[in-house]
Formats: C-alpha cells, structure tokens, sequence
C-alpha cells in the first residue's frame, strides 16, 4: 500500500502544473519565447482597449455614429487578416510575416498620436485590427508547427498568458485614465506601440517551425495526404471546401461566447435587471481568473479531435444553461439576479474554456495536411465574423425581445452545437478512413458517439 501511494504522489509530481508547463511548453524554447511575447503583446492590447473609446471620445472628439463606423471598419479589416494570413502562410516564412505583422501595428499605434482626420483614422484604426488579426492566425500556425501532436496543451498555455497580459494591460491603463489628459492617453497608446516592439524582437529570437502550409499532425487525427484528398476532394483551397466552410460557418456561433460576455451581460444587468452596475466588474475578473486557472485543466481533458467534437455538444449545453440564468435574472430582486448573473458569467466563462480548445483542434484536424495554414486562414474568420456580428445579435434581436430571446439563443445554440459534433465526426472519419463506431472519444462520451456515428 505504501508503494502505491508512493507511486501516486510520484505521478502527481510528474504532472506539473501551469508554472511548469509555461516552463517547458510543448515546442520548447521557441514556444517559450512565443508565449512571452504573446503576454507582453496582449499585455499592451489590454491597455488599448481599456483606453480607446474614451481617447476616441474625449480626445478626438468622436461621436457615436463616427465611433459605430470606426468599429465596423476594424471588424471588417479584421475578417480579412485572417485568411490573408494563412494564404501568406503558405508561401513565405511564418516567423518573419508575425515580425512584419508586429511592425505594422507598431507603426498604426504610433500614427494615432498624430492623426485628426477621420477618414485617415479610418485607415489607420481598420489596417491595426487586420494586423491582430492576421498576428493571431500567425501564431496559431507557429503553435501548431511547433508544439506538434501536444497543440492543445500549447493553446491552453496561450490562453492563460493572454488573459493575464489583457489583465496586467487593463491594470496599466486604470493609471492612465486616472490622470485623464491627453498626454497620459498618448503614454496608453505608446505603452502599446512598445508592446508590439518587444514582441517583434522577442520572435525574431525564435527559430522558423518546420514546414510551409504543413503542420504537424497528431497520430490518428487525419490519414495521409493522400487519403484527405480523397477523403474531401478539396484540394489546396478551402474556399471549394464545402465542408470545411460548413465548418467555418457553424463555428461563428460557437463563439458567441464573447459578445455575451463583453456586451451581453453588462447591457441586460443596466437595462433589464436590478443588480447593482458595480458587479459589471466582476464578470471580467471572474473570466480572467477561471480562465488562467483552469485552462490548462480543460485542455488535458480535450486531446484529440473526437473529444473535441464532444466538447462542442458542451459547448451548446453550457451556453444554453447561461442564456437561462439570464432570462431569469430579469424577474428577480437584488439578490437573486445578481446570483444569476455571476452564475452566467462563470457558464460564459465555461463555454469560452471549451470553445477554446475545441474550435482549434478541429479546425486543424479537419483541414488536408499538405494545406493547413490557408485552411486555418479561413478558420480564423469565424471569430472576426462574430466579433462583428456578434454584438448586433445581442443588441439588435435578442435583448428586444426580452427573456424570450435569450430562451431562444440558447436553444438555437445547443442545436447548432449539436450539428457541428455531428459534422465534424463525419469529417474525421472520411479523413482518416475509420469507421465512425472506433472507440476513439473520451469512454464518457462513447454512447453518444457510437449514436451520432450510426446516424451518420
């Protein structure tokens, strides 16, 4: 008995935790040096998106229309940095299109201290979200070159070290915008100009991942090249990939988790609730803190592309159960919907945590393998995509119709979920050439696979 337990504790040891994974990531040195910059560059994001709107209001004088438009030009630059950056991807070298991806930003942040006109700033405002956009899609194909079959845990490291550069960066500008004059606006803008600086030199430090448009595959996620181009006849573009883009397409509600975070729950709490407006903080640092926390966690319970798919059917329940607790808080006192909005924020939180892993993973693995990098491209659309929408969802349908319309969200969102999984494993088994009762999902999660198979 001694011995076991002995070997118990030796096991535990052997797992480390996120101090020591973001020590020895998957991918080793180049991946820990990619996670730095990932945190100094979301790090001086987070100042800027503490701080823009007020800057655009209270010093460039902006109104809400000019603001409205402002923000629509970047969500649009944005869908389109996404797929430009996977199309690059594909011909030149991964590591020197993230540094160039980070200069130009640099340059868009430091025009902003001198730029008045509007259509100028238009310009300059839709080029710096293009260049986020297309930053992101270029580090997901670094992670996924370099981290190979443990991409996962990577992308769980990624998420933890962005969300605490967000964190450190939103801290920075409650400073700034203390002090409240223009100059201190302009040290915001610079302080995120400078992010995008050392980030730059950190990845010219790292070493080009292997391959162009190949990434690594982990064992049993897809078939040969051969077998995927039989298996989808979709050759190199996934803009003919029918079913890829039905992917892509089911994936933008898959992350409406962000808008009902972002603008869901403060919007319903001020106009349809009676909590009090000093909980709207509290739902960022909730998300902030469960995602650095648990992350990790999650990623180790989704490896793979089929548990993936499973986590997508979560995915729709979690969202569901949340779009509840908000439609309910409309009816109670005090306490009772601030009870239920913090509940609905951990869910939102929750869904993030599995939209997070599981959005990625199959994004990868349902793409051929000789042409990942122009099919993740296009991946990274379903984010800019909701991004945009996302908020006229929220804003413009949902909440005028009240709680019915959460009611209605949620179940539109669960049955989506529900078509994804489905999809994705069809997929899955035409790329690996696998019947689709293989036991190859978490044991928990069998019966219904072995179900979604035989419907198949």
């Amino acid at each position: 008995m001694r011995r076991r337990g002995g070997e118990n504790r030796t096991a535990r040891r052997g797992a480390p935790g996120l101090i020591g994974q973001l020590r020895r990531p998957p991918g080793g040195r180049d991946a820990r040096i990619m996670l730095l910059a990932q945190l100094l560059d979301r790090a001086g994001t987070g100042v800027w998106a503490a701080a823009c709107v007020l800057y655009f209001t209270f010093v460039l004088g902006l109104d809400a229309g000019q603001l409205g438009l402002l923000f629509g030009a970047a969500g649009v630059a944005g869908i389109v940095g996404s797929p430009l950056a996977g199309h690059l991807a594909d011909r030149f070298p991964v590591r020197s299109l993230l540094i160039g991806c980070h200069l130009l930003r640099l340059g868009t942040l430091c025009a902003l201290l001198v730029v008045t006109e509007f259509g100028v700033l238009l310009a300059v405002v839709a080029v710096t979200h293009l260049g986020d956009r297309a930053a992101k899609t270029l580090e997901m194909l670094f992670a996924t070159r370099v981290a190979g079959e443990q991409r996962s845990t990577y992308q769980a490291l990624s998420r933890s070290s962005a969300n605490a550069g967000y964190a450190l960066g939103a801290g920075l500008a409650a400073i700034g915008l203390a002090v409240g004059t223009r100059g201190a606006y302009q040290v915001l803008i610079l302080a995120n100009a400078l992010s995008f600086l050392a980030a730059a030199v950190l990845v010219r430090r790292t070493r080009e991942p292997r391959g162009r448009g190949l990434l690594t595959a982990s064992p049993g996620d897809g078939a040969e090249d051969a077998e995927a181009d039989a298996g989808t006849g979709a050759g190199a573009s996934p803009w003919r990939d029918r079913g890829y883009l039905r992917f892509v397409l089911l994936d933008i509600p898959m992350n409406l988790d962000d808008s009902i975070l972002g603008v869901g729950l403060p919007l319903w709490l001020v106009t349809q609730t009676s909590a009090p407006h000093s909980l709207i903080p509290a739902f960022l640092v909730i998300n902030t803190v469960l995602v650095v926390v648990l992350q990790l966690r999650v990623s180790a319970k989704v490896q793979g592309p089929r548990r993936a798919a499973d986590a997508v059917a979560l995915y729709g329940l979690t969202t569901l159960l949340c779009c509840v607790l908000l439609a309910t808080a409309a009816a109670g006192g005090v306490w009772a919907a601030s009870a239920a909005l913090l509940a609905a924020a951990v869910l939102a939180t929750a869904a993030e945590l599995m939209r997070s892993v599981s959005s990625w993973e199959l994004a990868v693995s349902l793409a051929p393998r000789e042409a990942r990098a122009s099919y993740l491209g296009v991946a990274g659309t379903a984010q800019s995509v909701q991004k945009s929408a996302g908020p006229l969802l929220l804003t413009g349908a949902v909440m005028t119709a009240g709680p019915a319309g959460w009611l209605v969200l949620g179940a539109a969102v669960a049955g989506l979920s529900l078509v994804q999984r489905r999809a994705s494993l069809r997929r899955l088994d035409l790329l690996s050439g696998t019947p689709a009762s293989d036991p190859a999902p978490a044991p928990a999660s069998d019966p219904a696979s072995a179900s979604a198979s035989a419907s198949a």
